[in-house]
């Protein structure tokens, strides 16, 4: 698929910098499938548009990338983005600029804190390992990895984690679940929708505009996922619709269908692309914010729904100067 016909022009002052002081105060784009009817709405009304019976999945991943702002030894600026503890005191970690950290180099931090690579794993990442008893300090000078394009400091970190997040890795938050509270959560449970969890890793690719011009050619990142027995069970034996929290939510679904209606438990690394003409097996809608042009998640929203949907949705978010983006508003899809 060309992906021009997915660009947009997102003017910069509709990015949000900040969460709203109130999760659920969000407003809420609605988009009919079957229709294309739109309607402006708030988050708040989002229990309204579940039915009993419905099935609702979220992505309980938790945020634990942290970032520091280090040097070499020669003075030269080095951003270090901690991914994963693999080892004690041992990191993946993405670090800019990476081209002279090879193995034996030295990244100096703050207050005598330090690190050597270790290993090479790709263009950008590298292995980190920090002397032992070094975590305070790594918490300590980390900042939230917050997306480049917030530029304000995020005063409360929880902010950048959803309510029910539990375990996992990402480096990113699952955005659209965002919005909820434990409010909405018993406003859903009064309403008869019951609720499961998946976890999917969210990787810094996911929201990377695609640099091809045909989806075709756009080489898939793999992100690790899983599905608990428990969650298995809930899918199978759902009578209602199945409404996913998120586009992570939706990949792993999808990612462990074994026909329609049903999935299988696991983990595994996904790198699913789903697009136009995509045959969804399990989601029947989802919730998500507002993307960035020429991304794989619109290639997504486009599959549920349609593109001329998706751009007439879009360019009535513009028009109405809805907030974008991780911090933004959100739409739904049913």
């Amino acid at each position: 698929m060309k992906l021009d016909v997915l660009d947009y022009d997102l003017p910069p002052e509709l990015i949000a910098q900040e969460p709203l002081a109130d999760r659920s105060a969000s407003r809420m784009l609605v988009l009919h499938r079957s229709s294309g009817q739109l309607e402006h709405r708030s988050f708040r009304d989002f229990p309204s548009y579940m039915r009993p019976g419905d099935l609702l999945v979220l992505n309980d991943t938790r945020v634990t990338a942290v970032r520091l702002q280090g040097h070499r030894p020669t003075g030269g600026g080095v951003e270090v983005l901690l991914m994963k503890e693999i080892e004690p005191n041992t990191y993946d970690a993405v670090v800019r600029p990476a081209k002279r950290l090879r193995p034996g180099a030295t990244v100096e931090f703050g207050d005598g804190l330090a690190a050597e690579v270790v290993a090479v794993i790709g263009e950008m990442t590298r292995s980190l390992h920090f002397p032992e008893g070094s975590q305070t300090e790594i918490r300590r000078q980390g900042s939230v990895p917050l997306p480049p394009y917030i530029h304000q400091k995020l005063e409360n970190p929880d902010r950048y984690q959803t309510v029910y997040s539990r375990a996992g890795g990402s480096a990113a938050a699952p955005t659209a679940g965002l919005h909820f509270t434990p409010e909405i959560f018993a406003e859903l449970e009064a309403g008869g929708v019951e609720l499961a969890r998946v976890t999917l890793d969210v990787g810094l690719d996911t929201f990377r505009p695609m640099s091809v011009e045909d989806s075709a050619d756009h080489p898939m990142h793999g992100e690790r996922c899983a599905v608990s027995v428990e969650t298995a069970g809930r899918v199978n034996a759902c009578k209602g619709r199945v409404i996913a929290v998120g586009t992570t939510s939706v990949r792993t679904l999808e990612s462990f269908a074994i026909g329609s209606g049903d999935v299988r438990t696991g983990e595994h690394v996904t790198d699913i692309l789903i697009q136009p003409g995509y045959s969804f097996q399990i989601v029947n809608g989802m919730l998500t914010n507002f993307h960035m042009p020429r991304t794989t998640m619109l290639l997504m929203l486009a599959a549920l729904s349609s593109v001329d949907s998706v751009k007439m949705a879009y360019a009535e978010a513009v028009q109405h100067q809805y907030r974008f983006l991780s911090f933004g508003d959100c739409m739904l899809i049913v």
